[in-house]
Parts: structure tokens; sequence; C-alpha cells
């Protein structure tokens, strides 16, 4: 069973997903998670140490995900990365593909998620360039980088509920034909 905390930790990440940052406030976390503002405090003294409690649970979401991927038998070859990342298994838990634009945007005025996406990206690029250092690449940080720019700008095209949306599919398919073309199908 989920703990009250963990309860009013993921409330907060629906309303920033569904609603975006600037409707995030204590009072309106309060009454989404369906309790007194008092008892709101008794979880979070303040926005900061709610906020805080947020980029944490999103920041251990993300490391179980990539611990995961990590203790295979052997390191993943890029395919199997493009796979991991459109997967996005702890986006899942997350709203992660409404989540994402809201944290990028919320990086520019948060340092606390500025922090947390660039140590989700750290972790990302390096996994990326060890793959592709592995596959043969000349230029593995400049691959990965392309590559990482490429499967995040689909989050905001193919993301649930946009536009293209139902492409995705395709999307996966046609990525997935490139990095067979580029790294071997077996890559």
């Amino acid at each position: 069973m989920v703990d009250r905390r963990t309860q009013i930790i993921q409330t907060a990440i629906e309303m920033i997903s569904d609603e975006g940052y600037a409707g995030l406030s204590m009072r309106a976390l309060a009454r989404a998670a369906d309790m007194k503002l008092g008892a709101l405090q008794y979880h979070f003294r303040t926005s900061d140490d709610m906020l805080r409690a947020v980029v944490g649970y999103i920041a251990n979401a993300y490391d179980s995900s990539f611990d995961a991927l990590k203790q295979k038998d052997s390191a993943p070859d890029v395919r199997q990365l493009v796979n991991f990342v459109m997967d996005d298994v702890a986006s899942t838990e997350l709203w992660g593909d409404k989540l994402w634009p809201q944290l990028w945007a919320m990086q520019q005025v948060e340092p606390l998620v500025s922090d947390l996406v660039e140590d989700i990206y750290t972790q990302y690029l390096k996994v990326f360039e060890d793959a592709l250092r592995v596959s043969g690449s000349s230029e593995p940080r400049a691959e990965a980088l392309c590559l990482m720019s490429m499967l995040e700008g689909s989050t905001i095209f193919m993301g649930r509920g946009r536009r293209w949306a139902k492409e995705a599919k395709k999307v996966r398919k046609t990525i997935l034909a490139f990095i067979d073309s580029r790294y071997g199908e077996t890559a």
C-alpha cells in the first residue's frame, strides 16, 4: 500500500502533468489530494519541501529504471537502449510524455528541477556513449546527443494526447530501422 506522503507526491506530479507547474500550489495540491492545507503542511511544510520531494521521487524512478537496465548480463547495445528510451518504463508511473515538457519548462526557473533533468540526461548520455563506443562509433558523444535529441523530441510530437500520437508506432519502426541501418540489426 502506498503511504499518504507518496500519494501526495503522485498527485502533485499528475497536477504538473495536466495543468502545468503554474497550477501547483499548496492549496491546490491539498484540494486535489482531498485534504486540508494544514494536513498537507504536516507532510510538506513549504512548497519548496514539496517540490524537493517531487524531484526526489522522479529522480528515484529514473534511477531505478537505469539500474534495472545496467543489471542485465551484458551492456545494452544501441538498439536495446533506443527501445529502453522509447518504452520509458519510469514514465508510465510519472505521466512522462506529459510531465517531461513541464520539466523542461520548469528547469528554466527551478534549480532543483534543472539539476534533476541534467542528472537524468547525464546518465542517459553516458549509457548511450558507451554503447556507441562498443558499436564502433568514431564520434560517440555527438551520436549520443543526436539520438537523445531525436528520441526526446518524439515525446513532444507523439506523446499521449498529442496531434501525432497515432503515428508513434510508425515513428518507432522508422527509428529502429535507422538504428539497424546505421549500427546493424543486432546493434
